[in-house]
């Protein structure tokens, strides 16, 4: 009698079942454990905008990430500002809170223009890594972080007298076009720019020049509509650091716009600005005012609502700026006016205004805006503008004010730690 073939299907479901058992109990045990240390770990808020997370996450798993302030040991508060070689300054503000409120310090980092993203960023997570380690010292991690000196024999000493061959100036050449178009409209964009800049302590000099064009092509049944628009424009300016409160200097603009019925103009101007704070402050809270007095020659493409063809005219203008990068969110305001000295009835007043607060945990509030009264548009044409002209944009518009508004609200809950990265279909 031939023996019956036993099924194997049982068995191997009895495999799985217990192979499935023993990853659970393993993966079970191995959260414990991370659980454990998560406990202990230092509770991080990273406060940046445009921050590398996922990166800065995988790179420094010895923290906690925590979504909001109130449940952080430390707050790292990121401000960033442009250097004169066109990098970065990075500085980062070290605010322990709870038990560790006694350490309180600011590390900077710089980036230069040529570094590449990968650079950059490496850069800056050292930074961070160096900044975390006095307060990752005083939790029981710290028998498990060392410190590594990476310095080779070339390590020398950073030097006051450094040499630099362009002298510190930097130059820029950019050019772009674009092109699109649908059966029923074509256009395309054509701009083009050249700066050159130097930043020292003392000195801050940048030049710049601009062309731009702008053409359409609307297909109608009965006719075809073209539009275009014509831009070119030169920047210059030298200011002059008198002390740590105080700057002055010059400006020359060079202007042609199409938009604006401006067939040539040019405006010298001599300013001075007083900051409130030290300007070496600045990444944290600024607070300037600043006066300007510029000659202004215009040459009009046609006759304007004045009916002249050109005029030269004195300007002044008073400023305020103020910012202010804190903890608990950022604020920044600034009100301008502006009037010819002749005729203080063509003038122009802007206010602006932006604020982003922490309510409480959680919950955020942003608000944004700007009014501007205008009562100096004096190159209007006195034709005014054709029908395709303003439903193009491509003429400026009598007005006697503008405004724009933004406002928010948002509201996170759940998990506080925020350690975990899965890059997938990003």
């Amino acid at each position: 009698m031939r023996e019956k073939k036993r099924s194997t299907g049982p068995i191997l479901l009895l495999l799985v079942a217990l192979s499935l058992s023993s990853s659970a109990l393993t993966a079970e045990d191995k959260t414990v454990k991370a659980g454990g240390l998560q406990e202990k770990a230092l509770k991080v808020f990273l406060d940046g905008n445009r921050l590398p997370w996922n990166l800065i996450k995988t790179e420094i798993t010895f923290v906690n990430y925590v979504r909001d302030p109130k449940d952080a040991d430390v707050h790292v508060l990121v401000t960033t500002r442009g250097t004169g070689s066109g990098g970065s300054e990075y500085n980062l503000a070290f605010m322990g809170l709870g038990d560790y409120d006694d350490l309180n310090y600011t590390l900077k980092y710089f980036s230069n223009r040529t570094d590449v993203a990968d650079e950059v960023w490496n850069g800056f997570i050292g930074l961070l890594k160096k900044g975390l380690t006095p307060f990752v010292a005083r939790t029981p991690l710290a028998d498990k972080v060392n410190v590594v000196y990476a310095a080779g024999p070339e390590a020398k000493p950073l030097q006051d007298d450094v040499k630099d061959r362009w002298n510190y100036w930097i130059f820029s050449l950019n050019a772009s076009g674009s092109a699109s178009g649908v059966s029923t409209r074509t256009s395309g964009r054509f701009e083009a720019n050249v700066s050159a800049s130097r930043v020292t302590p003392e000195w801050k000099i940048r030049f710049g020049a601009n062309t731009g064009f702008d053409s359409s092509r609307y297909y109608l049944d009965t006719e075809t509509i073209k539009s275009t628009s014509e831009r070119e424009s030169f920047n210059g300016l030298v200011i002059k650091s008198l002390t740590a409160h105080w700057s002055a200097g010059i400006w020359l603009s060079l202007n042609s716009a199409t938009f604006n019925n401006i067939k040539f103009s040019y405006s010298p101007s001599l300013a001075v600005e007083y900051s409130v704070f030290p300007y070496e402050q600045s990444t944290r809270r600024k607070l300037y005012v600043q006066y300007r007095l510029s000659f202004n020659g215009y040459r009009y493409n046609e006759e304007t609502i004045y009916e002249k063809m050109s005029e030269n005219m004195f300007r002044q203008s008073l400023a305020l700026y103020l910012e202010l990068m804190q903890p608990w969110g950022n604020a920044s305001a600034s009100i301008r006016g502006s009037h010819v000295l002749h005729d203080f009835t063509v003038n122009r007043l802007e206010v602006n205004a932006s604020l982003s607060l922490r309510l409480f945990k959680g919950l955020s509030f942003w608000v944004s805006g700007g009014y501007a009264a205008i009562h100096d548009q004096i190159s209007l044409p006195k034709a005014g503008a054709t029908f395709d002209q303003i439903l193009l944009v491509r003429k400026d518009q009598a007005t006697t004010y503008s405004y724009g508004f933004n406002i928010g609200l948002s509201f996170t809950f759940g998990s506080m730690f925020s350690n975990v990265v899965n890059p997938r279909f990003e």
